[in-house]
C-alpha cells in the first residue's frame, strides 16, 4: 500500500483555500468525535435481488473501482445443486461478476457455455481475477464445475486446470500474474475442499501458463494472495497425516512459516500479505483447541499476536506499515471484538452503541479500519463501522444521508478513504454500496456535504457481563467448516 502523505503536502493542501469547496473544514487537529460526511452509492443488481462483495480481497482499488457479484433475474438451471466454493453459493439465480464504472455496474463476461461468475481480487491497475461456472458437472463432487479466470477490460480468459475438474483464482497482481488453486488427476482422500483429487497452488502468467508451485511436503496446497513482487501467501499440507502450515512462495521457493504449536495454520479472510512479504492469519495452539492471530516477518519465526484475554482470534488484514486488524475474544470468550495490532500492542476497537461484538475486515495505508459490529456475535443486525484518528469507532450509517439501505458491513477501504461493503434494503435484500468521503481528496464532488458530523463516542473497550450465545454460534460452525474443507485435519471440538 502507499505510504502516508507527507506532512508538508498536507500543509500545502490546508493553505490552498482557493481550491477548497465551500464548507470544507481545515484539516488541522481533529476532534475525534467529528467525521466527514460520505456520499453513498447503491450499486444495485442485474435484475435479481442481491449483490455481494464479501470475501473479495481487495474488493476496491485505489482508482475507486468496485468489484463483486450481482444476481440476474434468470433462475440457476442447476439449483439447488450449487458449487459451495463460489460466492454466493446457494443462490437460486444466476449471477454475474461486475466492476463499477462511474458508479454503475458493468457486467464481466461469463465463460462460453457457462452462466455465473465471481471475482476474487482486483489489482492496482484494474486487472480482475476470479472464477466462473463452465456449464459442466464435476463427476467427483456432482456440483457445477468452476474454472479459474481473469478479466481484462471486461473480457474473460479461462486459465484451465492442472488436470482436474476445478480451479479458482485468488489474486491478480499488476504484473499480470495470477495465483490460485486447481485440482489435478491424482486421487486424494484428504483433498482440500473435498474435491477428491489433489489440490495444488498455482501461479499463472501469459508466458508460462498455469504452473504448480509445489507443496510443503504433503499432497495439497492453495494460494491465497499474491503481491506486486510476485510473492504468494497460502497454506499447504506438510505431510500425509496431514498438518497444514502457512507458506510464503518467492522465486521458486516455498517457505514453511511454521505454526503456534497446533496442526492448522491459515491466512484469514482478508489481505493476508503486504508488499514487504509479511503474512498474517490464524494458527491453532498446541492441542488444537484454541487459535490465535499470527504475524510472520522474514526470516521468522511466526509471532503470536495474542488476544483480548480469550482463547480465539484471527488476523484479517495487514498494511505496508505492518499494522494488523482482525477479531479476538475477551476473557472467558464472552464476546468478539475488532482489534488493531500496532508496534506490539493489541488495541480493542470497541463496539458500536447497543452492539455486542465487532470484526475488523480491512485497514488502509492511512490506518483507517473498517468492519462490522452486531447484536449477537453472529452477524445479527450488523452495522458497518469506521475507526480512525485513534478512535472511537463510528457507525457509518451516521455519516451518510439519503441512503435507502442500512450499511451492514464495510468489506473494503482503499488508500483514498473510499469504502465498499454490503447494505440491507427495507425488504431484506442485500446490495453492494460505495461510500465516497466528502474530504480534501474528493474536492468538488457533486452532492457532497463538506461539513463535519459530530458523532457521540462509542465505548472504547466494552466487556460483556455474561457469555454471549453467539460465540458458540460463530466459532463452532467455523471449525466445522474447516473439517469440511480440510478433511481429517481441523480441530474436533
Amino acid at each position: 500500500m502507499k505510504s502516508r502523505r507527507l506532512t508538508c503536502i498536507q500543509a500545502i493542501l490546508m493553505l490552498s483555500t482557493l481550491s477548497v469547496p465551500v464548507g470544507l473544514p481545515a484539516q488541522g487537529k481533529r476532534d475525534h468525535n467529528k467525521h466527514h460526511h460520505y456520499q453513498v452509492i447503491d450499486m444495485g443488481t442485474f435484475g435479481g435481488p442481491t449483490s455481494l462483495n464479501f470475501g473479495i480481497n481487495p474488493a476496491l482499488n485505489d482508482e475507486g473501482t468496485v468489484i463483486g457479484v450481482a444476481d440476474t433475474s434468470t433462475p440457476d438451471p442447476f439449483y439447488p445443486n450449487f458449487n459451495p466454493l463460489m460466492t454466493p453459493s446457494a443462490d437460486p439465480y444466476t449471477f454475474r461478476a461486475f466492476q463499477s464504472e462511474n458508479g454503475q455496474l458493468v457486467a464481466l463476461d461469463p465463460l462460453p457455455g457457462g452462466y455465473s461468475a465471481s471475482p476474487s481480487s482486483i489489482s492496482k491497475n484494474g486487472l480482475i481475477a476470479g472464477q466462473a461456472i463452465n456449464g459442466a458437472l464435476d463427476p467427483i463432487t456432482g456440483w457445477p464445475e468452476e474454472n479459474a479466470v481473469f478479466w481484462y477490460r471486461g473480457r474473460i480468459t479461462d486459465l484451465g486446470t492442472l488436470g482436474g475438474y476445478e480451479s479458482a483464482s485468488s489474486g491478480f497482481n499488476s504484473l499480470g500474474q495470477v495465483a490460485g488453486f486447481s485440482s489435478n488427476a491424482i486421487p486424494d482422500p484428504y483433498a482440500f475442499f473435498g474435491l477428491g483429487t489433489q489440490v495444488r497452488a498455482f501461479l499463472w502468467d501469459e508466458r508460462n501458463g498455469m504452473q504448480d508451485i509445489g507443496t510443503l511436503g504433503g499432497p495439497d496446497a492453495v494460494s491465497v494472495f499474491i503481491n506486486d513482487r510476485g510473492q504468494i501467501a497460502g497454506a499447504s499440507y506438510t505431510n500425509s497425516v496431514p498438518t497444514i502450515d502457512p507458506f510464503l512462495w518467492e522465486n521458486g521457493t516455498m517457505t514453511d512459516l511454521g505454526s503456534l504449536g497446533g496442526t492448522f495454520g491459515f491466512e484469514g479472510d482478508g489481505v493476508g500479505l503486504n508488499s514487504h512479504g509479511q503474512v498474517v492469519g490464524s494458527s491453532n495452539l498446541a492441542g488444537d483447541n484454541y487459535s490465535h492471530p499470527f504475524l510472520w516477518t522474514k526470516p521468522g519465526p511466526i509471532q503470536d499476536l495474542g488476544t483480548l484475554g480469550g482463547n480465539f482470534g484471527m488476523a484479517n488484514a495487514i498494511n505496508d506499515a505492518g499494522e494488523v486488524v482482525g477479531w479476538a475474544t475477551n476473557a472467558g470468550d464472552q464476546a468478539l471484538f475488532a482489534f488493531l495490532w500496532r508496534n506490539g500492542v493489541m488495541t480493542n476497537l470497541g463496539v458500536l452503541p447497543g452492539k455486542l461484538c465487532s470484526y475488523a475486515h480491512q485497514i488502509n495505508a492511512e490506518g483507517q479500519v473498517t468492519g462490522s459490529s452486531d447484536d449477537d456475535c453472529n452477524d445479527g443486525n450488523s452495522h458497518a463501522f469506521l475507526w480512525e484518528n485513534a478512535g472511537p469507532m463510528v457507525d457509518l450509517n451516521d455519516l451518510v444521508s439519503g441512503a435507502d439501505m442500512t450499511l451492514g458491513g464495510a468489506t473494503g477501504i482503499n488508500d483514498r478513504g473510499e469504502i465498499t461493503g454490503i447494505g440491507v434494503l427495507a425488504n431484506g435484500d442485500a446490495h453492494v454500496f460505495l461510500l465516497i468521503p466528502c474530504d480534501e481528496n474528493h474536492r468538488n464532488t457533486e452532492g457532497c456535504d463538506y461539513s463535519l458530523v459530530n458523532v457521540s463516542p462509542a465505548p472504547s473497550a466494552p466487556a460483556a457481563t455474561q457469555k454471549v450465545p453467539g460465540i458458540t454460534a460463530l466459532v463452532a460452525p467455523w471449525r466445522r467448516n474447516l473439517r469440511s474443507h480440510f478433511p481429517a485435519l481441523a480441530p474436533r471440538n
